[in-house]
């Protein structure tokens, strides 16, 4: 569990670094756009009111509570899954992730009338409309993380159809 809780830490702490850094520090605000690396890596200035992709964006204060509850309880529900089934420092590691990224973005629905996206990514002659942050990135570096490391071994299958702990 120490695993979860150190990259959970590092991934909230990170995502919210990076939006202060990018929005007050480097005043993404006033400028509206930053070219890194163009057009690979631009910094623009978004809140997603909605689920990933803005999708039912623009809902109510209610919509933002439920969101946030939302959130809360499956933060809450992947921390007891890894309690009770995780075996593997990497998996503990992989729930950190999707856990503190969850809960940077509740924050900023907290904070903001949505979520702080400040990252765009388009390559290759396509252009991506889309904004991202790096909580995004913890949740579905998390999420990829649980798919590869949560199936278990065939050693660990047969320990838990036998009935043994394999921990």
């Amino acid at each position: 569990m120490r695993w979860l809780g150190i990259s959970a830490l590092l991934a909230f702490v990170i995502d919210q670094a990076s939006k202060w850094i990018v929005f007050q520090g480097l005043n993404l605000w006033e400028k509206q756009r930053i070219d890194v690396l163009d057009p690979l890596l631009v910094f623009r200035p978004g809140i997603n009111e909605g689920i990933n992709f803005g999708l039912f964006g623009g809902g109510s204060g209610t919509q933002r509570i439920i969101l946030i509850v939302i959130a809360l309880g499956l933060s809450a529900a992947l921390a007891v899954w890894a309690y009770r089934s995780f075996t593997t420092r990497r998996a503990f590691a992989s729930a950190g992730l999707v856990i503190g990224g969850a809960l940077a973005n509740a924050l900023d629905r907290v904070l903001f009338p949505g979520v702080l996206d400040f990252l765009n990514m388009s390559c290759c002659g396509i252009s991506n409309p889309y904004l991202f942050n790096l909580a995004d990135v913890f949740i579905f570096a998390g999420a990829f993380g649980l798919i590869l490391w949560t199936g278990g071994s065939s050693d660990a299958k047969k320990a838990a159809d036998e009935g043994h702990e394999t921990r």
